[in-house]
């Protein structure tokens, strides 16, 4: 089975950035294509950023373009998610994702991470 596990959440001021991990275990990291997810308190779990299997293709929502990149490093079986000039919205819960196709648009998510909090303030 695959295990992933967030790391990398923090508190820092609007206009930080932060970069998140999300560590895969199995064998079957390079063949999924992976995404983060983002829950802020009283929200519904909203999609962020995805990836395809070899990171040959990226996606992400409107509201993260621009100050948020996605990649992945499958020899090293992680995915991140570099976040950029940090805004007060950006607080929530973050948890990665992997699905069970290779392509985008992720879908048919079968691993979910335990999460990781991001607090952006002022």
């Amino acid at each position: 089975q695959v295990q992933l596990v967030e790391s990398g959440g923090g508190l820092v001021q609007a206009g930080g950035s932060l970069r998140l991990s999300c560590a895969a275990s199995g064998r079957t990291f390079s063949r999924c294509a992976m995404g983060w997810f983002r829950q802020a308190p009283g929200k519904e779990r909203e999609f962020v950023a995805a990836i395809s299997w070899n990171g040959g293709s990226t996606y992400y929502a409107d509201s993260v373009k621009g100050r948020f990149t996605i990649s992945r490093d499958n020899a090293k079986n992680t995915m991140y998610l570099q976040m950029n000039a940090l805004k007060p919205e950006d607080t929530a819960l973050y948890y990665c994702a992997a699905g069970a196709y290779r392509d985008l648009p992720l879908r048919s998510i079968e691993y979910w991470g335990q999460g990781t909090q991001v607090t952006v303030s002022s």
